[in-house]
């Protein structure tokens, strides 16, 4: 799942999607900067890209595929203090708060 989502970037596109702030996730080193390579980057995406999205924001894509690890016992190890939730189901509580 993850070559198919590599974000690759012609000649001065990335710089115009910086500017235009349509990058909405990174892939991120332990240090906070992008990661440009694996494993904090498991697909070798440009700049560590790993999200982004169209001008108005009605649209964006991403690779890390929350819908598949939502839960704790979805992670091969996660902390004994996550419980039963994963980190990622924050974001579909996050879009349903703000629907209602």
């Amino acid at each position: 799942a993850h070559g198919e989502g590599r974000a690759v970037f012609e000649r001065g596109a990335l710089e115009h999607a910086t500017r235009d702030r349509l990058i909405c996730l990174h892939y991120l080193a332990s240090d906070g900067a992008p990661a440009e390579r694996y494993p904090a980057n498991p697909n070798g995406s440009d700049a560590g890209v790993a999200g982004a999205t169209t001008p108005d924001g009605r649209v964006t894509i991403m690779m890390p595929h929350p819908e598949r690890t939502f839960r704790a016992v979805h992670h091969s190890w996660h902390p004994p203090g996550w419980g039963e939730h994963g980190p990622w189901l924050r974001m579909f509580v996050n879009a349903r708060q703000w629907l209602d």
